[in-house]
Formats: C-alpha cells, structure tokens, sequence
C-alpha cells in the first residue's frame, strides 16, 4: 500500500533528524508550514527547549502579499530575534519539507537578515 502525503514527509523527517541536531551553540531552525500559515523555531535539542520562534501569525511579522512573501517575512523575523538572543550560527531543519517555496522563501528571508547556516 502507498504511503500518504504525512507519512511520507515523516519518514523523510526521521532520517534528516537522524543526522542533524540543535545545541544552545548551534541550534536547529526548525520549519513547520501549514496550507495557510508557516512556523519557524530555533531549538536547543540537548536541554528540550525553543529558544526563539516566529510564524505568520505574529503581530510583528507583515503577513500582506502571498505566502511566499509572508514566509520571507518569517525568516526576518525569526532571525532578528535570534540576532537579540545572541545567536548567529544554525543548523537548518526542513522538517521532511522540500526545500522549495515557502521553505527556500523562509531560509532565504533567515540569511539576508544576517543567520548563518
């Protein structure tokens, strides 16, 4: 039997975190995206903890134009957020995610406002 659409993407996600993970050094960016909104959050794998998150459905984050636009949005904001946190470096998670269009549009938005990864 064929495997859904979430299945799939899990399976995907285990394998991925299999080999990447977050420290209060070098934290993992991880990407959640909805058909309406999209979520980004810098975790600590070590201690269990997020340190810093963002989505589209904050105040502070401009969610006028399309998604893409939106997501772009997000990725300023969360790196902004993680610039006042003291965190330059990162370790990117696509969650089982492509990494293309709204995802890309998030990393990209993450990298002009100054995060390394």
């Amino acid at each position: 039997m064929a495997l859904t659409k979430v299945e799939k993407r899990n399976r995907i996600k285990r394998r991925v975190r299999g080999k990447i993970s977050g420290s209060a050094v070098l934290p993992r960016l991880s990407v959640f995206k909805s058909n309406k909104e999209i979520y980004a959050q810098l975790v600590d794998d070590k201690e269990g903890k997020t340190l810093v998150s963002a989505s589209s459905r904050d105040k502070g984050v401009d969610a006028k134009g399309t998604k893409t636009e939106v997501s772009t949005a997000v990725g300023k904001a969360i790196a902004e957020k993680a610039k006042a946190a003291g965190i330059e470096n990162i370790v990117f998670d696509r969650n089982g995610f492509v990494y293309h269009g709204r995802v890309k549009a998030l990393a990209d938005g993450a990298r002009e406002a100054g995060l390394k990864f």
